[in-house]
């Protein structure tokens, strides 16, 4: 009787154990909360997390001197203006190696013309550092309506399934 009694109890330590840590990890490793950041705009404005709440949100790492992420812009405007109307948001990040000038002109007079989403520029690094210390470019993050990162993407995202992703969360309440 008391080895029967050792075993049960060893096996509900177990299964709590087990479910503390399931839980934990839905909580805590999966889609966590985005960093509370604010973005000053080329145009001197400044655009905070907080303002982005109640919408999806790409965050998109980028940088003038990274072909892939030239080549995929024209994609981000057609992500963006797909959709924007129905709420979601676009943050074009510059890194602090990125030249102002360089990506003022790419974001207002380069081969798009000017972009239609906000373009920030990241002088300090200080929002790279918050978004999981981002060094490599193009890397995009897919923040839902409540705030958490959904998706990280390291190098140009899959289209197809990066708007099916914000269909889904465009759809749901936030």
């Amino acid at each position: 009787m008391q080895a029967s009694l050792k075993k049960w109890t060893a096996l509900v330590v177990l299964v709590a154990v087990a479910l503390a840590g399931y839980l934990t990890w839905n909580a805590i490793g999966r889609d966590p909360k985005a960093p509370e950041v604010s973005y000053t705009l080329l145009d001197g404005k400044t655009l905070t997390s907080q303002n982005l709440l109640g919408k999806v949100v790409l965050v998109n790492f980028w940088a003038t001197s990274c072909t892939t992420c030239v080549s995929e812009m024209p994609y981000m405007v057609q992500t963006y203006d797909q959709f924007a109307p129905k709420g979601f948001e676009l943050v074009a990040v510059s890194m602090n190696y990125d030249r102002p000038d360089y990506v003022k002109t790419f974001a207002t007079a380069g081969p798009l013309g000017s972009l239609p989403f906000p373009v920030a520029m990241d002088t300090s690094g200080n929002i790279a550092k918050a978004f999981h210390d981002v060094r490599l470019t193009p890397t995009s993050f897919l923040i839902d309506k409540s705030g958490h990162i959904v998706k990280q993407y390291v190098g140009p995202p899959n289209f197809a399934e990066l708007h099916g992703l914000i269909s889904r969360l465009l759809a749901q309440q936030a």
